[in-house]
């Protein structure tokens, strides 16, 4: 399984690239290639500014395709990859826990993606997706279709639940992020010995 970490964002609400931002003294893209690193022989950064990540120990990409979203940001790590399968997460999420990301990715079998469900919400930036979904993606950009759940309308998706999330993560922490000046604070003023 490789690892594929979106940080193409544009960081509107944040006001910068949240990348970069300093939580527990190192920026949230360490924190988050640390998980990484302990789970996949191979982690993807898809991004639009490459230069800002080649320093760090991972694959650099760029959009496969002219669209903005996550689609094309999955899309287009998925195509770098010579894994089946992969693990799609956000560059914001400094809390994941990599028993949760185990779990997720021991239920692919099966399915075309694994997808945590949150109070009914799908969480695809920290979901497993199979590559056979490739031609399926591809055909919904052309289309123009670039809503991740445009995606999961025409595959197998296999949803977990919030009590099976629970029973590994109770606080559900791997599914904060840093969108805001106040999330920032938030994970600023939290215990984040980000657990790495």
């Amino acid at each position: 399984m490789t690892g594929i970490i979106l940080a193409g964002g544009e960081n509107r609400r944040m006001g910068s690239e949240k990348s970069f931002l300093v939580v527990a003294g190192k920026p949230l893209i360490e924190h988050i290639i640390a998980v990484h690193r302990k789970l996949f022989d191979t982690t993807i950064v898809v991004t639009r500014s490459p230069e800002r990540y080649r320093g760090y120990p991972v694959v650099v990409v760029e959009d496969a395709m002219d669209l903005r979203g996550p689609l094309t940001g999955i899309y287009s790590g998925m195509l770098r990859s010579s894994d089946e399968c992969h693990f799609v997460s956000a560059c914001d999420m400094p809390f994941m826990n990599p028993r949760l990301i185990e779990y997720l990715a021991a239920q692919i079998e099966g399915y075309d993606a694994v997808v945590p469900r949150l109070n009914g919400m799908a969480e695809p930036l920290h979901a497993v997706y199979h590559r056979r979904l490739l031609p399926l993606i591809e055909n919904c950009l052309k289309a123009r279709r670039q809503k991740v759940q445009s995606l999961f309308e025409r595959a197998k998706v296999r949803y977990v639940a919030d009590d099976e999330i629970g029973s590994i993560d109770p606080e559900k922490r791997s599914f904060k992020n840093v969108n805001t000046p106040q999330e920032y604070k938030e994970a600023l003023c939290s215990d984040l010995a980000c657990r790495n």
